[in-house]
């Protein structure tokens, strides 16, 4: 197994156009890799996965509702995590942003850049805190604190059910099976974008507050990957990005151009979108 991730880690920026849910190349590999982790050693309480690019990353199997740990290695993560090991050069400072329980932060670490890890959670939080220690990570700085347009005090939802779909009240309106508010600090994104220059963002239906609250001046030196949690999102960023005149590059079409809001993932089943203020996604090795 070790051998068969590695290289597809290593060879997943060789076919970046080729990475959208609607080819062939996708299914087939996304099928292959479902057949690895599930007959993998991540099913156990002590499971590992050994990387040639990032060594041994230890990661306790844990149900979260609906989704458990081993949901964390699917394609787009992998497709994520090849494109941090081929930038692993060009950035220094980074964000994981809705960190969960920390895969990510352990990722992006082991590429060498100094990490600030902001998870809302308290439940993910405390597993994120166990798995950077079990992986000695110490370049990664830790927030329990959500990341919005503005500094202060926010109502949490948690989704019992699914607990990677817990978000900020008012963020989704699909929420549904057993729900619990709770209190968390925001954190402004303005301070986030300070002396960073790549962030990672997952903030379940979040998005599109944050990104509508930067400017053209917050992209000039940082470059940000993200998920998109529905239709209206897509439509709110792309109209924003276009006033700013910041460019964005979507899974959904190979990581080309976006040209239309319909280029834009819709959801999180058509993938990532990469905001830059470069002309094109850097897949090749800086």
């Amino acid at each position: 197994m070790k051998n068969n991730i590695s290289k597809l880690l290593e060879s997943l920026p060789e076919i970046y156009k080729l990475h959208s849910r609607s080819t062939d190349t996708y299914d087939f590999i996304n099928s292959t890799l479902l057949g690895l982790i599930c007959n993998s050693e991540l099913k156990k309480k002590n499971s590992f996965i050994v990387f040639s690019q990032f060594g041994e990353i230890k990661f306790p199997y844990i149900e979260m509702g609906a989704v458990n740990s081993i949901n964390l290695f699917g394609l787009d993560e992998l497709i994520i995590f090849s494109y941090y090991w081929r930038n692993r050069n060009r950035y220094k400072n980074v964000a994981d942003i809705g960190a969960n329980i920390g895969l990510h932060s352990i990722i992006l670490s082991k590429c060498g850049f100094n990490v600030k890890s902001y998870e809302p959670d308290p439940f993910h939080f405390s597993i994120l805190k166990q798995n950077l220690s079990l992986n000695n990570v110490n370049n990664v700085t830790l927030f329990n604190s959500a990341v919005s347009d503005k500094d202060g005090i926010a109502d949490f939802v948690r989704v019992i059910g699914n607990t990677t779909s817990s978000h900020l009240k008012g963020s989704k309106d699909n929420a549904y099976g057993e729900l619990e508010n709770i209190s968390v600090k925001t954190i402004n994104i303005d301070l986030v974008f300070k002396d960073t220059d790549f962030i990672k963002m997952d903030v379940e239906g979040a998005e599109s507050l944050i990104i509508q609250s930067t400017t053209s001046d917050h992209w000039k030196k940082t470059e940000m990957i993200l998920e998109i949690g529905s239709a209206k999102n897509a439509s709110e960023i792309f109209n924003h990005l276009s006033k700013i005149k910041i460019n964005s590059f979507s899974q959904k079409n190979g990581w080309q151009i976006v040209k239309t809001v319909e280029d834009l993932p819709q959801n999180y089943k058509e993938g990532s979108l990469f905001i830059s203020n470069n002309e094109f996604m850097n897949w090749f090795m800086s």
